[in-house]
């Protein structure tokens, strides 16, 4: 079985945050979900769980941090191709996300762009050609 990946995201509407999830292309799994949290799968191995600030506390005792003004965390999503970026960071700009917060990566081998959710988490989308990838690409030395 192939290791798994899940995030847990502090929301301040969960049915808002659903909403966006599924317009990028996240399917909401009811059977992980509830009032309190929405699981939403990215593909077997990818999955999102949204939960209301509630939810979230009862799993750190932690502050839960603004994420429309500080930065703890950067996700990244890849993709088939430079045209399903564009596509992904388009339906998330229209389903109510800020689109390209950071700046493009564009190389021959690479492109990538970004999106920030409702709530401010900020996610990445890249396509990369492994197989054009130089020996030490350009950006290892930014």
């Amino acid at each position: 079985m192939p290791r798994m990946i899940f995030l847990n995201l502090p929301v301040t509407d969960l049915k808002r945050a659903t909403a966006f999830y599924e317009a990028i292309g996240a399917t909401r799994n009811p059977q992980f979900s509830d009032d309190t949290a929405s699981c939403m799968v990215f593909s077997e191995t990818i999955y999102v769980m949204l939960t209301t600030h509630d939810k979230f506390r009862h799993f750190t005792p932690k502050p839960i941090a603004d994420a429309k003004t500080s930065n703890q965390a950067l996700f990244c999503l890849s993709a088939e191709s430079r045209n399903e970026v564009d596509d992904i960071v388009g339906r998330a700009k229209a389903a109510g996300g800020v689109a390209d917060p950071s700046p493009v990566d564009e190389y021959d081998f690479m492109y990538g762009r970004s999106f920030e959710d409702p709530d401010g988490h900020m996610w990445g989308v890249n396509w990369l050609d492994m197989a054009a990838v130089p020996a030490k690409p350009a950006m290892a030395n930014a």
